[in-house]
Order: structure tokens, then C-alpha cells, then sequence
């Protein structure tokens, strides 16, 4: 298991480097120039160049990359453009505002998706399965932003359920929470009803009717435990796709978080707080998998019996070879 996790976790490296090397390429590319967004647009071009000297924005393309990875890859993102402050300071305090939004979101879809596909598949072509089908077709087709702005024109504004915008109480997070979780509540409706489905067509189910067990414990005991092993795949996946996700949630409800921080920075082209925001969120994506991996090969117990039975017929195979040489 440890070999799985060190293998996993070189296997980030390459994937940190080409997303920072992608959005770095992106923000070169970009129209704007950051020392003038930092000294105004009524300052002088000598000034503007003497900066951007300064900066080492005049160095060659693959000079400014390599530079700024040597000091990444030490703990340090720099220091943004327009505030002076450290980006990994930034990071730190807006972060478990985006974290908190995300795992909301994703609990909340586990809340209603997971019960909601496990009635359909039990109760495959009734009512509930087709409108299931139907709600969670809807819910991928809906925009997250379109979605943030009806709730809060509907709940909000009219009728003065929930606050608009901010993120200092619960209530703040309900509309946000409600918004970004809708796709993964698709997902796990439709995950948790194929996967149940395939598992209660099993022979061990059909067994377990024959022998009389009650209906409830065959779905729930028998059935359910199983099926829920990819629907726990789908829920890492989710998570991290929640970490991009909430970007966009958090512009539409001004939430402070990692996400209104990096379009800030597009915004004025501070490249260091929007390198340093995506690399972080890649990172912190790339953790959960790798945690969500190690848990299924926990509960899976073919998994379990790869990585850990493995080690144990590797010492009885060497202790058989050391009988068999002490012999001879």
C-alpha cells in the first residue's frame, strides 16, 4: 500500500506541472501589462519599464516559468501584484472558505442523490424512477450561475428566505451549498440507480430471497454495501470537481474564497495569485483522489487482498525458499 500511495503521489508532479505551465502560458498570453496595473495608467513609460525590469517580466518566456516553479516548488507563490501581500498567506486564509462551500455541496448531494437512486433502481420503471431521471437530466443541464441567480432572485430578493451575498453565517452558504451541488446530485442519482441495479441482478441476491431474508436487509445489507463502492469514487471525483466548481458559485454569491480570489487576479492580471490559486486547487483535487483511492481499497476487499495479501504470500513465499535451502 505504501508503494500505491508514493506511486500516486509522483504521479501528481507531472499533472501540477503542466496545469501550471498551461495557465501561466494563458496569462502570458493575456491582453495587459502588470506594471502598469500596479503604477495606474497615468504613470510614465519609464517607470512602467524600470518595473517591469524590476519584476523580471522582460526575461524570456521559459526564464519567468522556470523561475517562478524553483520558488513554488520551495512553499513560496510570490506576492501579488496589487495587494503586496503573500499569495500563499492569501491562499491560507480564503481557502477554508472554498473548502467549507465544497464539502457542503457535496454532502448535500449525498443527502438526496444517494436515497433517491437507491429507490429508483429498488422501484425501476414506476413514477419515482422516471421522474428521478428526468430531475437529474434537468439538473445537468442547468448552468451553475443561471441556477445561483434564480435562487437568489426567487429566494433572496422576493421572499427574503436567504441572504444574497457574504459568508459569515450558515445562511449564507444555503443558496451557494444548493447551487453547486446540483450536478453532483445528477451524477449520484444516476450512479447509485445503475450501480444498485447491476448489484441486485447479482445470484447472491437472488439467493438470499430464496433463503427468505427480508426484503429491507437484502437491500440495504446485502445489496447497497456494494453498490455504494463506485458511488464512493464518484463522491472523490465530485469533490474535487467542487473545488473548480465553486469558482464560479463564489463570483455569483461574492463568497471571499480561493475562486473570487483568482478572478480578481485575472481581472488585473496578478499572475502570481492566479498561478498560485489554480496549482493549490490541482493539489488539494489531487489529495482527495489519492485519499479516496486508499479508502476503496479498504472497503473493496479484492482491492485490500491485491495491496496487503500481496505482502503477506511475498513472506510466506521467502520463508517456504529459506526451508527449502535450510533443507538442502
Amino acid at each position: 500500500m505504501l508503494k500505491y500511495i508514493l506511486k500516486r503521489l509522483l504521479l501528481l508532479i507531472p499533472v501540477i506541472i503542466g496545469i501550471s505551465f498551461i495557465i501561466f502560458s494563458i496569462m502570458q498570453l493575456t491582453p495587459g501589462d502588470p506594471a502598469r496595473e500596479i503604477l495606474g495608467d497615468n504613470a510614465a513609460q519609464e517607470a512602467v519599464d524600470a518595473l517591469r525590469e524590476e519584476m523580471g517580466l522582460n526575461d524570456p518566456f521559459l526564464v519567468q516559468y522556470g523561475r517562478y516553479m524553483w520558488r513554488a516548488a520551495r512553499g513560496n507563490f510570490g506576492t501579488s501584484y496589487q495587494t503586496g501581500q503573500s499569495v500563499m498567506k492569501q491562499i491560507l486564509e480564503r481557502f477554508p472558505t472554498t473548502i467549507y462551500l465544497a464539502i457542503g455541496a457535496t454532502l448535500v448531494a449525498i443527502i438526496i442523490g444517494v436515497p433517491v437512486g437507491l429507490i429508483s433502481a429498488v422501484k425501476q420503471y414506476s413514477l419515482m424512477d422516471d421522474v428521478s431521471t428526468i430531475f437529474s437530466m434537468v439538473l445537468t443541464a442547468i448552468p451553475n450561475f443561471w441556477l445561483g441567480l434564480v435562487l437568489m432572485l426567487a429566494l433572496s430578493l422576493k421572499l427574503k428566505w436567504f441572504p444574497a451575498y457574504g459568508a459569515t453565517s450558515l445562511k449564507h452558504f444555503v443558496l451557494p451549498w444548493i447551487t453547486l451541488s446540483c450536478m453532483t446530485l445528477a451524477v449520484l442519482i444516476r450512479m447509485t440507480r445503475s450501480s444498485m441495479l447491476e448489484v441486485i441482478r447479482q445470484d447472491y441476491i437472488r439467493t438470499a430471497r430464496a433463503k427468505g431474508a427480508k426484503e429491507s436487509r437484502i437491500v440495504f445489507r446485502h445489496a447497497l454495501r456494494n453498490a455504494l463502492l463506485p458511488v464512493i469514487t464518484v463522491i472523490g471525483t465530485q469533490l474535487s470537481v467542487q473545488l473548480g466548481g465553486a469558482i464560479i458559485v463564489e463570483t455569483v454569491f461574492s463568497i471571499p474564497g480561493l475562486g473570487t480570489m483568482i478572478i480578481s487576479g485575472i481581472k488585473t492580471k496578478d499572475i502570481p495569485v492566479v498561478m498560485g490559486g489554480v496549482m493549490f486547487i490541482a493539489l488539494v483535487g489531487g489529495l482527495v483522489n489519492l485519499l479516496v483511492d486508499i479508502l476503496y481499497a479498504y472497503i473493496d476487499p479484492r482491492l485490500k487482498s491485491r495491496y496487503v495479501g500481496t505482502k503477506r504470500d511475498r513472506k510466506r513465499l521467502n520463508q517456504a525458499k529459506k526451508e527449502v535451502t535450510g533443507d538442502a
